[in-house]
């Protein structure tokens, strides 16, 4: 999800004057759109569902960050001891 400077860039005033069209252009594109003030990014604005989407794919990561260092570390356990652990058969 990259910003494409030359269409996610909305200085504030045209988001005052017009903002269902920004949020349309967002929502569309999937993409987040970058807020100007005096040439400058003051705030990011993104549609829900692409920003919960990239929360789940950030949470995601992160589990499998841990997970990985959880077996460099040598925590791990057995498929045998996970299931008894989950109360699997």
């Amino acid at each position: 999800m990259t910003i494409k400077f030359s269409e996610d860039l909305v200085p504030l005033t045209d988001l005052k004057v017009n903002p269902g069209r920004v949020v349309k252009h967002m929502t569309e594109a999937h993409r987040p759109v970058l807020l100007t003030s005096r040439g400058r990014g003051v705030a990011v604005v993104q549609s829900v569902s692409d920003y919960e989407k990239a929360e789940e794919e950030r949470e995601f990561m992160r589990a499998v960050v841990a997970g990985l260092a959880d077996l460099e570390g040598g925590r791990e356990v057995s498929l045998d001891e996970a299931r008894v652990r989950l109360g699997l058969k």
